[in-house]
C-alpha cells in the first residue's frame, strides 16, 4: 500500500431494474430499458417511448410514474393516448385553467367513488400484465445478470427480451372464458 491509502469494504452489489414496455393485445416487449438503483422510474418514459415506432393507444404503469411530467410525456408521443397511472394518496388536482387533464380526473373519480371503482372503471387491473412479463423473464431467462460491465448488461437484456418474445410467438395460448351452463 502507498502514500496511506485507506481502504474500505465495500459492496460491489449494485441493483438494476428492468422496465418494460408491453403490447397488451399479445403481451409480446416492445420496449426495454435497464438501469441502476439510483435512477428513478419516470426519467425512463422517454427512453421506452422512443423505441416504439408508432403511437400508442394506452398507457399504463404504477404509482411510482405519478406526477404531470409523466403526462406530458406520454402526451407528446401520442396525443391522444389514455394515461392509466393511480395518483399518489396525497395528489391534489393542479389547479389549471382549462378542462381538467387524465391525472386530474383521476383524482376526482378516487375522490368521488374510492380506489377500487377507478382501478375497475380504467381497466388498470392489466398493469398484471408486466408483472407477468416480469416474472416470465426471471423464470425462463434467471433473475441474476451474467454479464458484469452495464454495457454488456444492457445488452444482455436486450437479448432476453427478444428471446421471450421469440417464446411467445412459439406458444402463446389464447384463453377464452366459457360461460357456465345452468343444469
Amino acid at each position: 500500500m502507498a502514500g496511506g491509502e485507506t481502504w474500505r469494504a465495500r459492496s460491489r452489489r449494485n441493483w438494476r431494474k428492468l422496465h418494460l414496455a408491453l403490447d397488451a393485445e399479445n403481451g409480446e416487449i416492445i420496449a426495454h430499458s435497464l438501469t441502476d438503483q439510483n435512477t428513478d422510474d419516470p426519467s425512463q418514459i422517454e427512453p421506452l417511448l422512443s423505441q416504439i415506432d408508432g403511437k400508442i393507444d394506452r398507457f399504463t404503469a404504477d404509482g411510482a410514474y405519478d406526477g404531470k411530467p409523466t403526462y406530458q410525456t406520454i402526451l407528446r408521443h401520442s396525443s391522444n393516448a389514455i394515461v392509466v397511472i393511480p395518483p399518489r394518496s396525497t395528489a391534489v388536482e393542479s389547479g389549471d385553467t382549462g378542462p381538467p387533464g387524465q391525472r386530474d380526473g383521476h383524482i376526482a373519480v378516487i375522490a368521488e367513488q374510492g380506489r377500487l371503482k377507478w382501478q375497475a372503471a380504467t381497466g388498470y387491473g392489466k398493469r398484471a400484465l408486466i408483472e407477468t412479463a416480469i416474472g416470465r423473464y426471471k423464470a425462463l431467462i434467471g433473475s441474476r445478470l451474467r454479464a458484469r460491465s452495464f454495457a454488456a448488461q444492457q445488452t444482455e437484456v436486450a437479448i432476453g427480451c427478444i428471446v421471450l418474445n421469440r417464446m411467445l410467438a412459439c406458444g402463446h395460448p389464447e384463453s377464452v372464458r366459457n360461460q357456465v351452463r345452468p343444469a
